[in-house]
Formats: structure tokens, sequence, C-alpha cells
């Protein structure tokens, strides 16, 4: 898939009733959208050694869920380094700027006036502000950057359909490989986690 077209489509996971989805790869014999393919596992060992199986089949769009945390899952899965240090140091250099800017602009060109004896604009008395819109303009970053990186808040997941899903928050553990991936294929990633030791392994359909 395009950039532009995974971008469309989750805006429309965001937003369903503003953005439509691109038209599905796979769709079931009722029609109706293919999301992708899940499969469970009942230890821990399994699952990790799942997840490395997956990632070095190529798989990009996928995804693990377990009850609990497990050390190394991220090695496990390939995951990069989330892009959010980025996102919060453009922000934090996007607060600065902009608390410099405005008080430049008001005190040393739209109203301009001598303080304590300082000339115009002096940079002194700007470091409180500047400070706090950085620190600001940061906190909003992390928070919206975090959601937006994680595809939150998102009201309804096709994975919510899938009744034996539930039990990835008990005893079960779970790999999920969308549809959307440009590796996907229904009968090879199916064999693919069947060789992984994965059972119960069910198509799961999007719901309209």
């Amino acid at each position: 898939m395009s950039a532009m077209t995974n971008l469309i489509s989750g805006i429309a996971d965001y937003a369903p009733m503003l953005v439509r989805k691109p038209a599905p790869k796979f769709v079931s014999r009722e029609g109706n959208r293919i999301y992708g393919i899940v499969a469970e596992f009942g230890e821990t060992p399994a699952v990790y050694k799942a997840a490395q199986a997956v990632r070095d089949a190529g798989y990009r769009r996928w995804d693990v869920h377990s009850p609990f945390p497990v050390h190394g899952m991220e090695e496990a899965m390939g995951m990069k380094t989330t892009k959010l240090p980025l996102i919060a140091g453009g922000a934090a250099i996007c607060g600065v700027l902009f608390a410099i800017f405005l008080q430049w602009i008001t005190s040393g060109v739209l109203y301009p006036m001598v303080t304590q004896g300082k000339p115009y604009a002096a940079w002194e008395p700007f470091l409180p502000i500047t400070f706090e819109l950085g620190v600001l303009f940061t906190a909003f970053a992390c928070l919206f950057g975090m959601l937006a990186l994680n595809g939150l808040p998102r009201f309804h997941h096709p994975l919510f359909s899938h009744e034996r899903f539930y039990r990835v928050s008990n005893d079960r553990f779970m790999i999920a490989i969308e549809a959307e991936d440009a590796n996907f294929d229904p009968d090879k990633t199916r064999a693919l986690l069947e060789q992984a030791g994965g059972d119960h392994i069910t198509i799961i359909e999007e719901e309209d």
C-alpha cells in the first residue's frame, strides 16, 4: 500500500463517518472486508518464537496481544525505535521559537517600552515564558503524538468481534496479521501461523 492509502485508511479508522476506506484487498464470501487473520498461542515461548517467524517472513502490519508484557517482544517483532522523541523535540523547538517571536514582536515592535532601563526586546525577560511555552508545546505533542502513533482513540476494533480474542486479557496469547500488509495472503499466512504453532486460526471480517 502507498503512503497516501495508509494515511486515508488510518483516518478512516478514527472517523469512519467522514472518510471512506479504500477498496479492500480481500473480501469474504459474504462480501465483507477482511481485516486480517488471528492465531492463538498458549505459552509465552510459543508466541515469542511465532513473532520471530512472522518478523522473518517480512510482515509489517501485525501485532502481538498478551495478558502481560513479554520481555524482549519488541526485538522479536522487529519494532523500530519510536518516533515520539523526534515529535517532542520538534514541538519544543517550535514552542521556543514561537515564544521568542511573540515576545519580540510585542515588546520590540508593536509596543516598544523601556523596562528597568533595558533595551527594546531584551532577551533576559523572555526566558520564563520561553521555557513555559517550550514545555507546553512538548507536553501536548507527546500526548497527541502518542495517541496518533498508537492509533487511538478508536471506539471499535475488528478484533472485538472475535469472541475468543477476549481471552487475551486472561490466559491466551494472540498474533493478528492485517490484510493490508503487502505480504498478506489468506492461505500462505494461515500456513505460516500453523507452522509457528498457532491454533484456532480465524479470518476476521470487518463489520459495517
